[in-house]
């Protein structure tokens, strides 16, 4: 095994059971009931699915789904939950940064004298005692953000299989970040809004949707593209449209029925139903109908642009001709030129035509 993969391997996870770990301490100060440290317990999850990808896979990934990633949601997630439902809601001050400000004017000062282990303690202790005082909802949104930080930068440091490429990492990776700012936006906008909170009903489904938005990350199936099999026939016509379009049919369906689409019906049920209206509100609204009429758009094209290829195959097909019209006999061609489309043959030509003038 490569010493850069089991360092990324390990490091990384090391970093999801911390922050998992901070998530339950803050848990515990909150409800102060050691009980919570219980949570902890799932981090045995992470550490046995360590060992088996260490031990079966050499460190590396999976083609088509992340189980660190999920293992990390399981973590963190609940005690996210319990921070969001904690009914005990604090006004956040200035006193905050007037205390990490004492903080750090006391490390300058002594930054100059002799550093001992009761002055390393001391330090720690004063951190600790600034970090408890600080207040809820800012604990809360930081651990929210610090969680989908780690979620793209886990995901870039994770060691990848041999069936991904870099470039479709890049391609996940650039995915992931629009995504976790639009998840971001959707908790803390909604949450925000002042009566929000006093529907526990209201605060659940929000969550609901927050949590299933969040199981698209572990998941690479959005950057993949599936081998059409020479077996498959046109008269298959779904298994054929995945096998071409599958990144897109993807794309649109995560979109669909993971993100935008709840996020568009949570938004519609709190104007409509609940009578919350806001100017941001209404603002990400729009942008969620736009987002789901684009997409659907998109799964329209797809669909025009699928059939007319099998209708001009077909024709052609009857006419003749081999698979491509404008090179019925070029017997060079591989099995799976069938597939191509007429833009495709008519590369082909062009380039053909261009050889038989050098000729």
């Amino acid at each position: 095994m490569e010493l850069l993969v089991l360092l990324n391997a390990l490091g990384t996870r090391l970093l999801f059971v911390l922050h998992s770990l901070l998530g339950v301490w803050r848990v515990t100060e909150v409800k102060k009931e050691p009980k919570y440290w219980l949570l902890a317990l799932l981090n045995l999850l992470l550490c046995l699915e360590t060992v088996f990808t260490l031990k079966f896979k050499q460190g590396r990934g999976y083609k088509w789904f992340s189980p660190a990633i999920f293992l990390y949601l399981t973590c963190i997630v609940p005690s996210l939950w319990l921070l969001e439902l904690h009914a005990e809601i604090q006004f956040c001050s200035n006193k905050t940064e007037e205390l990490l400000q004492n903080i750090s004017g006391k490390d300058t000062l002594n930054f100059g004298h002799e550093i001992t282990n009761n002055h390393i303690i001391n330090t720690a202790r004063d951190l600790v005692n600034t970090l408890s005082s600080v207040c809820q909802p800012i604990w809360t949104l930081g651990l929210h953000q610090t969680f989908l930080l780690l979620l793209i930068i886990g995901r870039w440091l994770l060691p990848i299989g041999g069936e991904i490429t870099r470039d479709q990492l890049s391609q996940l990776l650039l995915m992931f970040v629009g995504t976790a700012a639009d998840i971001l936006e959707f908790t803390s906008e909604t949450l925000e809004i002042g009566n929000v909170r006093k529907k526990h009903a209201l605060v659940y489904a929000i969550l609901g949707v927050w949590t299933w938005s969040m199981l698209q990350f572990p998941l690479n199936l959005a950057v993949q593209h599936l081998e059409c099999s020479p077996s498959i026939s046109s008269k298959k016509v779904f298994r054929l449209l995945l096998c071409r379009h599958s990144a897109d049919l993807w794309n649109i369906g995560i979109s669909l029925f993971i993100q935008d689409g709840p996020f568009l019906v949570v938004r519609l049920i709190l104007m409509s139903y609940f009578n919350i209206i806001t100017q941001m509100l209404v603002f990400f609204t729009a942008k969620n109908i736009l987002v789901v009429m684009l997409q659907l758009y998109r799964l329209v094209v797809l669909s025009f642009d699928f059939h007319a290829s099998l209708r001009y195959q077909s024709s052609s097909r009857k006419g003749g001709v081999g698979c491509c019209p404008c090179e019925p006999n070029n017997l060079s061609l591989p099995p799976s030129s069938c597939d191509m489309d007429e833009r495709d043959c008519a590369t082909i030509a062009l380039g053909n035509s261009v050889t038989n003038e050098h000729l």
